[in-house]
């Protein structure tokens, strides 16, 4: 026969700190099945237009069939060694970066490094250098990242010394500053402050000793 068995369930909020850790576990565990880092990402693709790093793209399936382009970004993280993130992308210099830079991210010094040391590099080849990033293996981190440099001379003359160095620095710095914006974000969406937001704006409920009901 048929059975009726009731089970009393708790919003977060009531339940011991115990418990909740394990509901917020559980949140964290599916969490992040979303593209989370999309506002990072469009944050990365502004400052690589300021540049002048044309990022390439990659087609993604869509879950109705069919593709859309996105940007040839990858990463991974956040705890083995060997996590990082890279890209793809075409590069040529680009007319007041070191301004416009500043004018986009006042306060962070790494990103006026770069380009300031592009600025640097440029000038002294005459604006001409170019480079094209391709990403090789399995990993992603800034040394998976293959960095080709010219200079685009109509009389055909060599880049400076220090130049190929320089622009591929520059390169890697790029994808060392995205990763750690896409650490902070995701530290953030999974702190417990705003893990709780989600959950309670959700209204999901649990038993007493934090595992999700229904």
């Amino acid at each position: 026969m048929p059975e009726i068995i009731e089970t009393t369930v708790y919003r977060l909020d009531e339940l011991p700190e115990a418990a909740k850790d394990k509901a917020r576990s559980w949140y964290r565990e599916g969490g992040f099945d979303h593209e989370w880092y999309e506002c990072v990402y469009a944050d990365f693709e502004a400052i690589c237009a300021i540049f002048g790093v044309e990022l390439k793209t990659r087609p993604v399936r869509l879950f109705g069939g069919g593709s859309r382009q996105k940007p040839a970004i990858y990463f991974s993280g956040f705890w083995s060694q060997g996590d990082g993130a890279c890209f793809e992308a075409s590069y040529a210099y680009k007319r007041e970066a070191s301004r416009r830079i500043r004018d986009h991210a006042p306060k962070d010094p790494d990103l006026h490094a770069i380009a300031d040391s592009l600025q640097s590099v440029q000038r002294g080849n005459f604006y001409q250098l170019r480079a094209d990033t391709c990403h090789r293996g399995r990993y992603y981190h800034e040394y998976c990242m293959d960095v080709a440099v010219e200079r685009d001379s109509p009389t055909r003359q060599e880049m400076t010394a220090d130049a190929e160095e320089a622009v591929i620095e520059a390169m890697r710095d790029l994808a060392r500053w995205l990763y750690r914006q896409l650490e902070a974000e995701y530290a953030y969406q999974a702190s417990n402050e705003v893990v709780d937001e989600v959950i309670a704006a959700n209204a999901y409920t649990f038993t007493e000793a934090g595992r999700r009901f229904g």
